[in-house]
């Protein structure tokens, strides 16, 4: 079993967490002004990435609380988490590449 780095509770097991999607995805600035077709976009369509990715993360059986995620989608591998509002890691030191999903 793989662990995850709570950014409030620490490392515990994956089969605590809910997956939430893309990461860093603005609300739009004037939802009432969109089309259905604008919502439709905003609600489904995300990137889907091969590689260093952005997530969201819900810590479903202990703290309930979000947080974001840097994971490669190739191997599953966690390379960061941190809380919402806190600035996104650089990883590039680390030879990774990783930019905002």
């Amino acid at each position: 079993m793989q662990l995850i780095e709570c950014p409030w509770c620490g490392p515990r097991e994956e089969a605590e967490f809910s997956y939430g999607g893309q990461a860093h995805v603005p609300y739009p600035a004037d939802p009432s002004a969109l089309s259905d077709e604008e919502w439709a976009h905003y609600v489904f369509f995300r990137d889907n990435t091969a590689g260093v990715w952005a997530e969201r993360w819900m810590h479903a059986t202990a703290c309930r609380r979000w947080f974001n995620a840097v994971r490669d989608t190739r191997t599953h591998a966690f390379l960061a988490t941190y809380r919402p509002g806190d600035p996104s890691p650089d990883l590039t030191a680390a030879g990774t590449g990783a930019g905002r999903g």
